[in-house]
């Protein structure tokens, strides 16, 4: 006797098959999963402003040797405190003749290479700390979180001034402080990703098989863990970018004839009554910088928000339920 069949799956099916439906924002392999995050960010149009204004930044500071024919460093008294436009000056010159839009595209370099190598090197001790902490758990957690609540209890620009006035300053100096001293959110961000991570099933699986440790966190930890972890990295690149511009502001970071919009800030302190604009640059670099990069992060944490293919199946399914009672009606 031939097995009887459901008349309304039979009718689901067919129904299914004569009009095919678009799974792929449905699907969950790893290139999709991608494409879907990028089709997301570029649908934000703060993250997509923040990305242009941050690559024109980028690309000024590169090509600032063929957007400029001025020296950054060199100082000439007959031309000082210029207005805007005055002799071929863009933006002027400063109190002692140097040109200011020279010096922001070299300044740039400096700033946005701090803040890249900085918020990289955090992010790089932090997943490292808090992937041990988070896996081992037991003894080793309890040591290494409680090192965060103790570098958590000391105010860092107290801790940046003290290291930075004990080791001197300057360029190397000055990222090698802001990462040992920024690296405890990430550590507990990771911490807590991987507390949820090592209790899944492909974990034990892997222990099953006796894969090491190490090969665990590595190969499939750490990789589950991505997208907290690049937008944690986006959000540090503008925090260490104000750190080194309070820094180099004190008079503890980037060191003269050297250029950074926090040590323009710097300079231009003193004169403010004759010459306001020349603070008003760096200031505005910096604030646009740092707007860009939150933008950006924000748009990434968006677009890697899991929750977002959840309503993508969920709505797929709605489809399918809707065209289900439409080819039974």
């Amino acid at each position: 006797m031939p097995p009887l069949e459901n008349p309304d799956m039979t009718m689901a099916t067919e129904t299914m098959a004569a009009e095919p439906v678009d799974t792929t924002e449905a699907t969950s392999g790893p290139q999709n999963l991608w494409r879907i995050a990028l089709r997301k960010f570029l649908q934000n149009p703060f993250a997509v402003g923040g990305s242009i204004v941050l690559l024109i930044f980028i690309l000024t500071a590169i090509l600032a040797p063929w957007l400029t024919p001025y020296d950054p460093a060199k100082v000439d008294m007959l031309h000082t405190n210029l207005p805007p436009g005055a002799d071929g000056h863009l933006l002027g010159t400063d109190e002692i003749g140097r040109d200011i839009f020279t010096r922001l595209l070299y300044g740039g370099r400096i700033s946005l290479v701090v803040g890249f190598a900085v918020a990289f090197c955090t992010v790089l001790i932090g997943t490292a700390i808090g992937a041990v902490s988070g896996y081992f758990g037991g003894w080793v957690d309890v040591i290494l979180m409680r090192l965060v609540d103790v570098m958590n209890s000391i105010p860092l620009l107290f801790l940046n001034i003290l290291i930075m006035a004990l080791f001197g300053s300057g360029f190397k100096i000055l990222i090698f402080v802001l990462s040992v001293t920024n690296w405890m959110g990430v550590a507990r961000l990771v911490r807590g990703t991987f507390l949820q991570l090592r209790e899944m099933q492909y974990v034990e699986a892997a222990r099953a098989i006796g894969v090491s440790h190490g090969a665990i966190i590595v190969r499939h930890l750490i990789r589950n863990a991505t997208a907290p972890i690049i937008v944690n990295a986006t959000l540090m690149v503008g925090g260490a970018i104000l750190s080194e511009s309070g820094l180099s502001y004190l008079g503890l970071g980037i060191q003269p004839p050297q250029a950074s919009w926090g040590l323009m800030l710097s300079n231009a302190q003193n004169y403010m009554l004759t010459n306001p604009m020349e603070a008003l640059y760096p200031g505005l670099c910096i604030l646009l910088v740092v707007l860009s990069v939150s933008f950006i992060g924000d748009g990434i944490r968006d677009a890697l928000d899991p929750r977002y293919r959840v309503k993508i199946s969920q709505r797929r399914l709605e489809q399918w339920r809707e065209r289900f009672s439409k080819s039974r009606t």
